[in-house]
C-alpha cells in the first residue's frame, strides 16, 4: 500500500492502483511519484497535485483496481483514436510512448473535432490514404506525392533559407487541408523533455493533424533543415495512412530505413540530381545542404546509400559535422512571444479558422482565449493574433 499523510494521520492507496494511473500518465516521471514508490508513503498536498498534472481525478486513486483498469484502457483507446499504432521509428533505438505525448493528443483530437462542430460541411481530405498502395517505383511515388501536395522541388530550393523552406511546406500541407502544429513548450498541454521525439500524425479522414517536435537536434546544429525532412516524412505518412508519433535518426549509417524514409530522401532529394552534384567535400556538403534546405547529414546518408559515398568516407563527414557543431557557442535561444508560441503551436490554418469561427458569432472570445490558446491569451490580445498570422 500506499499511505498518504494527512497532518499526522493517514490513510491507504492500493499501490497497484497507484502504479496503474501514474505510470500510465504524463507524471510517470515526476520525482514526488518515483519517491512514493521508494517510500512508500506521500503527503496529501503532493498527491493532489500529482494527480493534476497527470490529469487524474483524484476519487480514482481510491476505486478498485478493476475499475482503474478499465478507465486507464479507455483513456488509451480514446488516445488510439488519433493513431494507428504504438510509435513509428527509423533507425532509432528509441520508442516513443503514449503517455510522454497524452496530452498532446488529446489537445489535437479536441481541436479536430471543434473544427468539425463549426464546420460540418467540410469535405474529405484528399491526401489521406491516396498512396496506400506503392507503385514500384521510388521516382514515380516522390512524382505522386509532390502532385498530391503541390510541392515544386525549384521552390523549396529558391527558398531564401531552411526556415523559410519549412515554411513553404506548412502553407502546401495546410492548403490541401493537413494542419500543422508545432512544439512550443509552456504553451502547449505537456513539455517534451528529454524525449527522444520526432512528431506524430493524428488521424482523421478529414483534418488530420501533423504535430511538429522541436526534438533534440541530432543533425549536429541544424533544426530547420531536420524539421524540413521530418515534416515531409510525415505528410508522406497522411498519405500512407498511417498515423502514429514518429522517431527516427537521420544521421545512421547502418542498414536502410526502408522505403519511408528512401522516399522522403527521393522527394527532397531526388537521386538524379544528387548525383550531378558531386558532393563529395565536406564544403560541397554543405552547399548541397543548402540548396536542398536538409541537413548536411542528411545529404551524407543519402550520398552513402546512392553509392556515391564509401561508408568510411560518410562516417568522417558524420564525425567532423559533430565536432564542428561541438565547437560552436551555445547561444541561449530568447523567450517566444507569447502571440507567436499560440499561433505556431495552434498552426495557421487552424487559428485562422477559429478566428473566422468568433468573427460569425459562432464562438464568443473568451471561449476563443480558453479552447483555442489554452488561456495562454486574453481576448485584447486577439487583435494582435490576428495580425501575426498575416
Amino acid at each position: 500500500m500506499i499511505e498518504v499523510h494527512v497532518n499526522g494521520e493517514f490513510m491507504r492507496i492500493d499501490r497497484a492502483v497507484f502504479i496503474a494511473l501514474f505510470d500510465n500518465s504524463v507524471a510517470h516521471a515526476r520525482a514526488p511519484y518515483e519517491h512514493a514508490l521508494t517510500d512508500r508513503r506521500i503527503g496529501l498536498d503532493a498527491l493532489v497535485k500529482l494527480a493534476r498534472v497527470a490529469d487524474i481525478p483524484f476519487s480514482l486513486l481510491f476505486a478498485p483496481f478493476a475499475v482503474v483498469e478499465r478507465q486507464v484502457a479507455l483513456k488509451t483507446e480514446k488516445l488510439l483514436q488519433g493513431l494507428t499504432k504504438d510509435s513509428f521509428s527509423l533507425s532509432s533505438r528509441h520508442k516513443v510512448e503514449l503517455r510522454d505525448v497524452e496530452l498532446i493528443v488529446k489537445d489535437l483530437l479536441r481541436k479536430q473535432q471543434l473544427l468539425k462542430s463549426l464546420n460540418p460541411s467540410t469535405s474529405m481530405n484528399q491526401v489521406v490514404g491516396a498512396m496506400r498502395r506503392r507503385s514500384g517505383s521510388l521516382v514515380q511515388d516522390a512524382e505522386r506525392f509532390r502532385g498530391l501536395v503541390d510541392l515544386d522541388p525549384e521552390e523549396i530550393h529558391r527558398a531564401r533559407t531552411k526556415d523559410a523552406a519549412l515554411s513553404l511546406i506548412i502553407a502546401k500541407a495546410e492548403a490541401k487541408q493537413i494542419f500543422v502544429s508545432q512544439s512550443q513548450n509552456l504553451y502547449m498541454p505537456q513539455r517534451l523533455v528529454g524525449v527522444k521525439f520526432s512528431g506524430m500524425t493524428i488521424k482523421d479522414a478529414k483534418i488530420p493533424f501533423v504535430f511538429l517536435a522541436g526534438g533534440d537536434e541530432d543533425e549536429h546544429g541544424e533544426p530547420a533543415g531536420r524539421r524540413v525532412f521530418t515534416l515531409t516524412l510525415m505528410l508522406t505518412l497522411v498519405a500512407r495512412g498511417i498515423f502514429a508519433p514518429v522517431n527516427y535518426d537521420g544521421t545512421s549509417t547502418g542498414p536502410s530505413p526502408g522505403y519511408d524514409y528512401d522516399l522522403v530522401a527521393e522527394i527532397l532529394m531526388p537521386a538524379a540530381d544528387l548525383t550531378r552534384e558531386h558532393a563529395e567535400s565536406l564544403g560541397m556538403i554543405q552547399a548541397t545542404a543548402d540548396r536542398y534546405k536538409v541537413t548536411p547529414s542528411a545529404v551524407v546518408v543519402r550520398a552513402m546509400r546512392l553509392g556515391l559515398l564509401e561508408r568510411d568516407a560518410a562516417l568522417t563527414h558524420l564525425n567532423a559535422l559533430r565536432e564542428e557543431f561541438a565547437q560552436r557557442k551555445e547561444s541561449q535561444p530568447r523567450p517566444a512571444k507569447p502571440i507567436n508560441a499560440v499561433r505556431k503551436y495552434n498552426g495557421t490554418e487552424y487559428s485562422r479558422r477559429m478566428l473566422a469561427a468568433v468573427d460569425m458569432g459562432k464562438l464568443s472570445t473568451a471561449d476563443f482565449c480558453r479552447v483555442v490558446c489554452l488561456n495562454k491569451l486574453k481576448p485584447p490580445q486577439i487583435a494582435d493574433f490576428r495580425a501575426a498570422l498575416g
